[in-house]
């Protein structure tokens, strides 16, 4: 593969491109490194990385990521979705290893809106009898 592969992830407020290309397993988001962007936190790292070492590719593909909206772990959902989009993009067969682990499919939950006469999105002001 010479080409480059592009994908789109998402994640509540977050968008991530994310272009996929042959090389030596560097990730690269918003040009630095993955530690740094995410400030070393080991649990959004290994799920940035889940969907290349459930399919063994951990060193094979340089990943360049342009990412926006939303906070740390938004952002690495949407990173996660768009990596998986664009493996599966390369070939074809690596969906039926990432189908059944969830990875594929994009989570819909997001932060629901606030409703006129409330304080937040459910939360009503004090009630007073008298």
């Amino acid at each position: 593969m010479a080409t480059i592969i592009q994908a789109v992830g998402r994640r509540k407020s977050a968008i991530a491109q994310v272009k996929v290309q042959d090389g030596k397993g560097d990730i690269l988001i918003n040009g630095k490194t993955v530690v740094d962007y995410l400030q070393g936190n080991p649990s959004s790292i290994n799920q940035i990385q889940k969907p290349l070492e459930i399919l063994g590719l951990a060193s094979n593909f340089d990943i360049d990521v342009k990412i926006s909206g939303g906070g740390i772990s938004g952002q690495a959902g949407a990173i996660q979705l768009g990596i998986a989009r664009a493996l599966c993009l390369i070939d074809e067969t690596y969906r039926a290893a990432l189908k059944p682990k969830g990875l594929l499919t994009r989570d819909p939950r997001v932060k629901e809106r606030r409703k006129y006469g409330l304080k937040k999105a459910r939360k009503a002001p004090q009630f007073s009898k008298r």
